[in-house]
């Protein structure tokens, strides 16, 4: 059986274990299993509900949105690891001089984000904690190479960088940090695979958790020679992937109940909100756990 791994830039994790697949960390865990791995490489990481349900896909991994509204629409898929809390992986910034200065401020105002990314988590539940609905209260767009520019000169209040644009954005100046990531949600890189993956051969999801776990070890300890992989690849300094980088935990942990409580508490904001529409029980995206039908 071949395993394949879909892989993407945003989930740190996955893309620095394509990037070493020639030390074979992925195939020497899964090997003594009889089995072999190929990866899958894919630009939207949102689209990873749908690559597993297709079958393009066995394991992938995303941040904590990804999987709600994969379940939303109707995708089998189950959690199998997650990232330590990443709470200064990115922020929501705006300009030093703005007269934004708590989230009810952005009543009425444009903010740039990755909208379906765990940045759309970030915003969702900083306005619902205001007392705002991300649905009505901001205007959300999807962010651009424009978005610094635009946040800079004033055509929008509010900008969510992460990883080396918000380790440049900072490095530049001029603009202060109005919501902390770690203030707000854990902001987890989220992993999950097929059903029936999951459930009938759990020993290829520990090989490919541990597979994960060695990657981490490996960028931990190689910041820099990670950050020029990134650079090479992705755009950017090296220097300032190496910052945003040295600010990711690397350490991967089980699914725990505070876990699914936090996504929960998104699906229901998001539902809310009409982000979504239909409500999620994310529990469901256990193994063993009752499967949700499609609508």
């Amino acid at each position: 059986m071949t395993i394949t791994i879909g892989v993407h830039s945003s989930n740190p994790s996955l893309y620095h274990l394509y990037h070493l697949s020639r030390l074979g960390l992925a195939q020497e865990e899964l090997a003594p299993l009889g089995e072999t791995v190929v990866f899958h490489p894919y630009t939207n990481g949102v689209r990873t509900g749908e690559l597993l349900t297709q079958g393009v896909i066995d394991f992938g991994g995303t941040g904590s949105t990804p999987p709600v509204t994969a379940q939303a629409t109707g995708h089998d898929i189950v959690y199998t690891a997650v990232s330590a809390p990443r709470p200064e992986h990115g922020a929501l910034l705006v300009p030093e001089d703005s007269p934004v200065h708590t989230v009810a401020d952005l009543k009425g105002a444009t903010v740039h984000l990755a909208i379906g990314s765990w940045q759309t988590h970030l915003i969702a539940k900083a306005l619902d904690d205001a007392g705002l609905s991300y649905a009505t209260d901001i205007t959300a767009v999807r962010s651009n190479d424009d978005s610094e520019h635009l946040l800079r000169t004033g055509a929008i209040a509010g900008w969510v960088a992460q990883g080396a644009q918000l380790a440049a954005a900072r490095r530049t100046g001029g603009l202060r940090t109005l919501v902390r990531t770690g203030d707000i949600i854990t902001d987890r890189s989220v992993f999950f695979a097929r059903r029936d993956l999951a459930e009938s051969r759990p020993e290829i999801i520990e090989a490919l958790t541990r597979a994960l776990q060695r990657a981490d070890d490996w960028a931990a300890a190689h910041p820099r020679q990670a950050a020029e992989i990134a650079a090479a690849d992705l755009g950017g300094s090296a220097d300032d992937w190496e910052t945003a980088l040295r600010a990711l935990p690397w350490r991967i942990e089980p699914v725990t109940d505070a876990f699914i409580a936090e996504q929960q508490e998104a699906a229901d904001i998001f539902h809310r909100t009409g982000f979504i529409e239909r409500p999620v029980t994310v529990a469901r995206a256990l193994a063993d756990a009752a499967t949700e039908k499609a609508a």
